[in-house]
C-alpha cells in the first residue's frame, strides 16, 4: 500500500520486513532441503504514479536444485529488468516453478 501513498520510506521498510520475517526465516527452516520459492507482487505500484501500471513485474524464482541462469545483486524492478529476463504471462511462472528440471 505504500506505493499506493507514495511512501518511499514505509514501501521500503515494508519490502525489508517481508525479507526478515517471512522470507529469511522460511529459507532458514528448509536449509539443506529440497525448495522453490516465487516472490513476486501482484502488479507493479510506483511511487511516481501512486497506482498500477502495465509495467513488468519483477520477480524472484529460486530453486535449491538449478543453478540460476540470470541473477541481480538485489531485488527491485531495476535490477530485475537487466537480466533481461521476461515471462510475458505470469501464470507461466507456476511452470517453472514445480519443474523437476
Amino acid at each position: 500500500e505504500c506505493g499506493h501513498h507514495g511512501d518511499a520510506k514505509h514501501k521500503i521498510e515494508s519490502i525489508e520486513s517481508i525479507d526478515r520475517e517471512v522470507v529469511g526465516p522460511v529459507l532458514k527452516a528448509f536449509a539443506g532441503e529440497p525448495l522453490s520459492i516465487l516472490l513476486m507482487p501482484d502488479h507493479p505500484t510506483p511511487l511516481e504514479v501512486m497506482t498500477h501500471t502495465g509495467e513488468p513485474v519483477p520477480f524472484v524464482l529460486y530453486r535449491s536444485n538449478v543453478q540460476a541462469e540470470h541473477t541481480a545483486p538485489a531485488y527491485s524492478e531495476k535490477l530485475a529488468a537487466a537480466t533481461g529476463v521476461y515471462v510475458p504471462r505470469a501464470c507461466e511462472l507456476m511452470g517453472r516453478l514445480l519443474s523437476e528440471k
